[in-house]
């Protein structure tokens, strides 16, 4: 089971510098020679955060959306302005308890559905309390602690 936990809100960080953007694209097949110079910015706060007073940060605990390319320990950035949608990752509150899932919208009801197939699937049912929290728009991973 992956839950959730509340980091902060995109709004109480310090602006950051745009950073140096290579002008190529990086293949990720075959090595091709780069350029060796740098011809553009890219801002992290205009691209990773579309509404600062709607987006918030929290750090996943789990493996369920492992699938995904949603690890445990890795921080997803969640936009509140976005109407959540079927097969929409989202951050869910599912009888107080929060926890980030793939929302399925069907005839027969909602579901919130774990991307790795050893965690069941969370039938919403009519006695059940659900609030989605929030769209995932960006998950951060990090690959090295260094």
């Amino acid at each position: 089971m992956s839950r959730v936990v509340v980091v902060g809100r995109a709004a109480l960080l310090a602006p950051l510098r745009p950073l140096p953007l290579a002008p190529v694209a990086v293949p990720a097949g075959f090595p091709s020679p780069a350029e060796g110079w740098i011809t553009d910015e890219l801002d992290l706060n205009e691209h990773l955060v579309k509404d600062r007073t709607a987006t918030m940060f929290v750090r996943v605990s789990g493996d369920s959306m492992e699938p995904a390319g949603i690890s445990h320990g890795d921080v997803l950035i969640v936009d509140r302005s976005l109407r959540p949608v079927h097969d929409d990752i989202v951050i869910a509150v599912l009888d107080g308890e929060l926890t980030v899932k793939r929302l399925w919208i069907s005839p027969r009801g909602v579901t919130l559905h774990a991307d790795n197939p050893r965690y069941p699937d969370l039938h919403v049912g009519e006695l059940s309390a659900l609030s989605i929290y929030g769209v995932v728009r960006t998950s951060l991973h990090v690959f090295t602690s260094r």
